[in-house]
């Protein structure tokens, strides 16, 4: 359990909207939701970003890859919190996003053809960089369905 993170379900849906118990995958309890904890990596690359999530701990790791493979298809967002507020949320409604796994963790891609768009999903990468640089913590989701928290 050390590489899982507890959310308050409070917390989490209101940078989630339309995320339910039922809605989740994740194993819950009470008022919380379990996510693995993985260590968040955000870059730009040829017409899009990349979100790097790796996992120290073996089961989350597992967790966090078939999370990703059950729930790719959706859109793909990440929610930024400061001491347990909301302060960013980055949809990658405007590209194609896909997920790859790695030996520890995921990486998912967001890219576009489109210049406009590319010159968005880059934008949004610079912010959650600056989240993650000023230690916020992320949560990663594909249809409002957190797969992983974490930080850089």
């Amino acid at each position: 359990m050390a590489g899982m993170m507890m959310l308050e379900r409070s917390v989490g849906t209101a940078c989630l909207p339309g995320m339910s118990a039922a809605a989740s995958p994740a194993a819950t309890t009470g008022n919380t939701l379990m996510v693995p904890r993985c260590t968040i990596r955000v870059e730009k690359c040829a017409g899009g970003a990349k979100l790097h999530c790796v996992c120290d701990d073996e089961l989350a790791c597992a967790t966090l890859q078939n999370l990703c493979k059950s729930l790719c298809d959706g859109l793909c967002s990440v929610n930024c919190l400061m001491n347990g507020i909301c302060v960013c949320q980055c949809n990658f409604a405007m590209c194609h996003c896909t997920c790859e796994c790695t030996p520890d963790g995921v990486c998912i891609t967001c890219c576009s053809g489109d210049e406009a768009c590319c010159q968005m999903v880059q934008a949004c990468c610079e912010c959650l960089a600056q989240c993650l640089a000023a230690g916020c913590n992320c949560c990663v989701c594909f249809s409002g369905t957190p797969v992983c928290c974490g930080c850089c």
